[in-house]
C-alpha cells in the first residue's frame, strides 16, 4: 500500500516537457511504426500457428483413418513383422506390431506434414518481409 502511494507520488511529481513538436512527432512515428512492425510480426505468426494446428488435425484424422482401415483389413493371423524368435519383448513386439504401426504411422505422418508446413510458411514470411524490405526501400 505505502509503494502504490509512493509511486503515485512519484509519478505526479514528474513534469514532461517538450523542446521541439517536430522532433517530437518525429520520435513518437517512429516509435508508432516499430509498434505496428511488432505488431504486424504477431499477427502472422498467430496466423501461423493456427494453419499449422488445422493441417495437423487434418493430417492427423487423414493417416489415423488410413491406419484404421490399414488395421482392420489386414489378416489377424499374420504380425507386421517377424523376428522368428521366442524372446519376451520381441514376442510381445511381434504380437502388437499391427498396433504398434496403427499408432506410429499416423504420428509420424502428423509430424512430417508439421515440418513441412512450418517451412513452407517460413519461406512465405521470408518472401512477404523481403517485398517489405522493398517497399520500405522505395519510400
Amino acid at each position: 500500500m505505502e509503494k502504490d502511494k509512493e509511486l503515485e507520488a512519484l509519478f505526479l511529481a514528474q513534469t514532461p516537457h517538450f523542446d521541439d513538436g517536430d522532433e517530437f512527432m518525429k520520435k513518437l512515428t517512429k516509435q508508432l511504426n516499430a509498434v505496428e512492425i511488432v505488431k504486424q510480426y504477431q499477427e502472422r505468426t498467430q496466423h501461423r500457428y493456427r494453419v499449422m494446428m488445422v493441417v495437423a488435425f487434418v493430417v492427423g484424422i487423414i493417416s489415423g483413418t488410413a491406419s484404421t482401415i490399414w488395421l482392420l483389413s489386414s489378416p489377424i493371423e499374420l504380425p507386421s513383422v517377424n523376428f522368428q524368435t521366442q524372446k519376451t519383448f520381441l514376442f510381445w513386439l511381434i504380437q502388437n506390431s499391427r498396433l504398434l504401426a496403427a499408432a506410429f504411422f499416423p504420428m509420424l505422418m502428423t509430424f512430417a506434414a508439421c515440418i513441412i508446413m512450418s517451412n513452407i510458411l517460413d519461406i512465405v514470411d521470408m518472401q512477404r518481409s523481403m517485398k517489405e524490405k522493398r517497399s520500405w526501400a522505395v519510400m
